[in-house]
């Protein structure tokens, strides 16, 4: 280091010297130029191989990998089949044209990758559509948590003005009696019952099939003990989601779907004017607070957040890593931890299960569409 900073002072002295001594070399000739040596540039560090066993182990500690299927005791083969028509009738809706399908739909993960869904006469509503596969090991249904069961949550969405649309819990029960097969099948679905067709029975019905709903992956099989199921990329993206904290909020069966948090938990999330659990709860200390998302499929399921506001996946990491952990990820972090979510996509359950099943025809006692 001193001789490179002494160097320049010693050759502008040499050549004063010699240009007052008119010795040795002529004042005109030229000076060669001094260079600095040259400086070996190390080409970046490889991406660390993660040990596949010791990154499975500390997974083990927050994940686990749920069964093909989670029904209830309870439930039986002619609830969930039930469930499946029900889940697919357009006829629980005011108009006959919007089903639970419309919003979730089940040959595209439960969602309808929208923003903001269509319901009655176009209207949309105020929050974004979540996933209904994995979502029978929620904590709550909805963003706000109001609705504590699957059972709960299907009733909603029937008599909400904005959704279905449906004027009461007598329509709904009018429409479905008025179709022989449908009489015929809560008959067999609930056959201890006085009055089958109930909207607390078409409900149950729906919560029975959709705890069917489930999505295995590769990640799955890793936690298994298949090792190789995950990329080395992904195996890094696992063991930074873990190390980094995303595990304090996602964890659980359906990795995620365990907690509520607030969005913006190290700084305020900016714009945010949904206040969240609060709607549910009226307790100021909710404000801001929503059940947190399930991230299986989450590949293929934005838009994301509760407003749908956020289009891509990246960008929705690196939100996260600032918003909810204090953190600026860096890019080859956020790589790696999409390559790992990309690992919780799953596969969608036979299409004999989720497709639309043959409906009952109408009757001439049948309700008839009312678009108003």
């Amino acid at each position: 280091m001193l001789r490179h900073r002494l160097l320049p002072w010693f050759t502008l002295s040499a050549l004063g010297l010699g240009a007052l001594a008119g010795c040795e070399r002529p004042a005109e000739a030229p000076v060669a130029a001094v260079s600095a040596p040259a400086v070996a540039v190390k080409p970046p560090a490889p991406p660390a191989v993660p040990n596949a066993a010791g990154v499975a182990k500390l997974a083990s500690h927050f994940f686990q990998a749920p069964r093909a299927e989670a029904p209830l005791p309870a439930d039986t083969e002619a609830q969930v089949a039930l469930g499946r028509m029900l889940f697919h009738e357009p006829r629980l809706s005011k108009n006959h044209d919007v089903s639970c399908n419309s919003c979730h739909g089940l040959d595209t993960f439960g969602v309808d990758n929208k923003a903001l869904s269509d319901g009655h006469r176009g209207q949309k509503g105020s929050r974004n559509s979540p996933t209904v596969y994995n979502a029978g090991r929620h904590i709550a249904q909805f963003w706000d948590g109001r609705a504590a069961t699957l059972e709960a949550q299907a009733e909603g969405p029937m008599m909400n003005p904005v959704e279905m649309a449906m004027p009461d819990a007598k329509r709904v029960e009018a429409t479905l009696s008025s179709m022989p097969e449908y009489a015929t099948r809560f008959r067999a679905a609930f056959p201890k019952e006085r009055k089958p067709v109930t909207l607390s029975h078409a409900a149950k019905a729906l919560a029975a099939f959709e705890r069917t709903l489930t999505t295995p992956s590769r990640f799955d099989r890793f936690l298994a003990g298949e090792h190789a199921a995950l990329s080395v990329a992904e195996q890094r993206g696992l063991e930074a989601f873990v190390t980094t904290g995303c595990t304090t909020c996602h964890n659980g069966p359906a990795v995620g779907g365990t907690s509520f948090q607030k969005l913006g938990l190290v700084e305020a999330y900016p714009k945010l004017t949904d206040a969240g659990r609060f709607d549910a709860t009226k307790n100021e200390d909710d404000r801001g607070y929503f059940r947190v998302p399930t991230l299986r499929n989450v590949e293929k399921t934005g838009p994301y957040l509760h407003d749908g506001s956020v289009r891509d996946l990246p960008t929705m990491v690196r939100l996260m890593g600032r918003y909810q952990l204090g953190r600026t990820l860096k890019d080859g972090e956020v790589d790696d931890l999409v390559a790992f979510l990309k690992s919780l996509t799953g596969e969608l359950p036979p299409a004999e299960r989720i497709s639309a099943p043959p409906l009952p025809p109408s009757t001439k006692r049948t309700p008839k569409p009312d678009p108003s």
